[in-house]
């Protein structure tokens, strides 16, 4: 009796020599292809379709020296764990953790985050992410407040995400809906601005949908040279996506 051949599923796991391999499936691929996500810390192979997976295997084990030198660049996701320091929005904090609660120390910082019975290293950090995803809200929405008024249009409404490969998006308004801008909480990690620098990039949005002249000439009215900003982001990216993976 002949044995069926075997498939492959999207977000199966293969060994390529010392490399951990996850294969994914993407919509958006228009072909097979390898990928490093440093925030996750993670080699990825990539097909188009399901069908396309044992494509991507078959790729990943011709590269093989390829991924063994990306994998040697990677390092682990960085978690949020209690006594950890961290500088939010300019500020120095440091993780706390009492019976049932978790919180962020430091001065201007109040509340915290119950925990269920017997949370785990991961709830954990889920909860002090709801906290620096609210100090983020509070902290740029009026820097929203002032972009909007600098550009002349009504302030959209805010939401703080967990995104891992944007540090934003817009969506400018229509007949349909209001528009919107969304946020990554990892920018509460970065320098103030750094983080204002993204919410103008977003803002400009709501007049440009592109990244023409009249783009950047809006984000130079709003915060002058943009390229330090940018810069910094193409440097620690990857470090700031790496947290509470």
């Amino acid at each position: 009796m002949l044995k069926r051949a075997s498939r492959h599923a999207d977000g199966d796991v293969i060994r390529v020599g010392a490399v951990d391999v996850r294969l994914t499936v993407s919509r958006r691929a228009r072909q097979v292809s390898l990928r490093v996500d440093r925030a996750r810390g993670q080699v990825l192979a990539v097909a188009p379709t399901l069908r396309q997976l044992a494509d991507a295997a078959r790729f990943a084990h011709e590269r093989q020296a390829w991924l063994a030198a990306r994998a040697a660049e990677l390092r682990p996701p960085t978690q949020l764990t209690p006594g950890m320091a961290l500088t939010a929005f300019g500020e120095t904090c440091r993780l706390g953790r009492s019976p049932g609660r978790a919180s962020v120390e430091g001065p201007g910082w109040e509340g915290g985050c119950r925990l269920p019975p017997g949370a785990d290293e991961a709830l954990y950090g889920r909860a002090v992410m709801l906290i620096l995803k609210r100090r983020a809200k509070a902290w740029f929405a009026p820097r929203l407040a002032h972009h909007c008024a600098a550009l002349g249009v009504a302030v959209p409404a805010l939401a703080i995400a967990d995104a891992r490969t944007r540090w934003g998006s817009c969506t400018p308004g229509d007949k349909r809906r209001a528009a919107s801008i969304r946020l990554s909480w990892r920018l509460a990690l970065a320098p103030p601005e750094v983080a204002d620098y993204v919410a103008a990039h977003e803002c400009a949005h709501l007049l440009e949908a592109n990244h023409g002249p009249k783009f950047w000439a809006h984000v130079r009215r709003l915060v002058g040279d943009h390229r330090p900003h940018r810069a910094w982001l193409r440097a620690h990216g990857a470090e700031l996506h790496a947290f509470g993976a």
